[in-house]
C-alpha cells in the first residue's frame, strides 16, 4: 500500500553545483531528499545531465515520483518562491527554536542548501534561516535532520508507488526484491 504524500510539501534547491567537486555530495543529497519525503529538487551551478541521470536513475527504480532541474538563478527560484523559504545554514537559528512555527505553517517550502560559498544576499531572501547544529556538517546531514524534525518522523515509513526495488528488512545481511511483477 503506497502512502500518502507528506505535507507540507517540499523542494530542495542546491545552490552552485560543481561537478568538478560536488558530484557525490550533490547525488548524496538529491537521494537523501527523495529517500525523507522531498517532492522535487533544482540545483544551479553547473548544469549535469549525469546527475540529473542518476537521480532519475534510482526513482526508476525505487519507484516516487520526485523530480530534479537544474535552475540558472537562484536568485530567480528565490524571489519568485510563493511559498515559505527556510535556509539550512549553521548560523540560523536553532531547529529546536522554529520548526514548529515552520511545521504548523503548511505552505510549500523551499529548502536552501549551500554547496560553495552561499552569497549573502541568500539570508535575506530566506523566511528562515535555521541550524540543525552550530558545528560545521555537511548539508546532506543538515537536510536530513531538517526533514525527519519537519515530517516528525512520518518520512520514514514512506512507500514509493511503482518502485521496482524495495528492501525486505532483515536483521543479518540483506535482501531486495524485484517488485516489478506485482504492478
Amino acid at each position: 500500500m503506497d502512502t500518502p504524500p507528506l505535507n507540507p510539501p517540499v523542494t530542495v534547491l542546491r545552490l552552485g553545483h560543481r561537478p568538478s567537486r560536488d558530484v557525490r555530495v550533490s547525488t548524496h543529497l538529491l537521494l537523501a531528499a527523495r529517500a525523507l519525503g522531498a517532492r522535487r529538487a533544482m540545483y544551479t551551478g553547473v548544469h549535469d545531465q549525469g546527475l540529473e541521470e542518476s537521480v532519475r536513475k534510482v526513482c526508476a527504480d525505487w519507484g516516487g515520483s520526485f523530480t530534479i532541474e537544474h535552475a540558472p538563478s537562484w536568485r530567480r527560484v528565490m524571489s519568485e518562491w510563493e511559498g515559505e523559504i527556510v535556509h539550512l545554514t549553521m548560523y540560523g537559528l536553532p531547529i529546536r527554536d522554529c520548526i514548529e512555527k515552520i511545521r504548523c505553517n503548511s505552505s510549500e517550502k523551499l529548502i536552501v542548501v549551500g554547496g560553495s560559498k552561499v552569497p549573502g544576499e541568500v539570508y535575506g531572501l530566506a523566511d528562515w534561516n535555521v541550524a540543525v547544529t552550530g558545528q560545521p556538517h555537511s548539508e546532506v546531514s543538515a537536510l536530513a535532520v531538517f526533514l525527519h524534525e519537519l515530517y516528525e518522523g512520518k518520512e520514514l515509513a514512506l512507500i514509493h508507488p511503482e518502485a521496482r526495488l524495495r528492501v525486505v528488512p532483515t536483521a543479518h545481511g540483506k535482501r531486495v526484491e524485484d517488485v516489478s511483477s506485482d504492478l
